[in-house]
């Protein structure tokens, strides 16, 4: 979000009211569910190749160098296994698409928050907002009701990891953590952000 309004993808008076809405957000006068919505939505009007270009540009200047080696690693020896992987995410499919691509997941293995595209132009109907209980709704809907591992790391993963045979939170947020310790779950912090003692 941030990136999209200092790059300028955005005009500066969309960037003004998605700021404010994060504001709300933060403030807990905005759900989960409705930010994730408006925050696919508030590129209505681009051309998807623009926003699939941002996305890589944004993945490889901000989010690369944080993948965890060993999710890397766990990903590649489960696909050599014959393993099915499914990416499932509130963040908007342009930037999920693009970040897996470096675990070597298809494009239509991903759930992620997306609104229609027309013509190559981005229209502001959604599509899908996988976040918290739609999460489980958008992968019941593809046929998975009781996945073998789930990995995630935010509260907003919790039903995910619920419904699956064994969850793993990795580098969870306190809230998670928390959920965690109730769940019984095991949580993993991978080398590069492992707290230390």
């Amino acid at each position: 979000m941030n990136w999209s309004m200092e790059s300028g993808l955005l005009p500066r008076d969309l960037s003004d009211w998605l700021d404010g809405r994060h504001r709300d957000y933060r403030r807990g006068e905005v759900s989960e569910l409705i930010i994730c919505g408006e925050m696919v939505q508030v590129y209505r009007g681009l051309r998807d190749s623009e926003m699939r270009t941002a996305a890589a540009d944004f993945f490889r200047q901000h989010i690369e160098q944080n993948i965890f080696p060993e999710m890397l690693q766990l990903v590649t020896e489960l696909q050599k296994r014959g393993t099915e992987i499914w990416a499932v995410s509130s963040t908007n499919n342009w930037v999920v698409e693009e970040g897996v691509k470096r675990f070597n997941i298809p494009a239509d293995h991903v759930l992620a928050a997306c609104v229609e595209v027309t013509n190559g132009i981005v229209i502001g109907n959604l599509v899908d907002i996988p976040t918290d209980e739609g999460k489980v709704a958008s992968l019941k809907r593809i046929g998975i009701t009781a996945p073998d591992a789930v990995f995630g790391n935010s509260i907003h993963d919790a039903a995910m990891l619920a419904i699956a045979k064994k969850a793993f939170p990795v580098n969870p947020s306190d809230t998670l953590v928390e959920e965690s310790l109730k769940r019984h779950w095991p949580v993993y912090f991978p080398a590069s952000v492992s707290p230390t003692e």
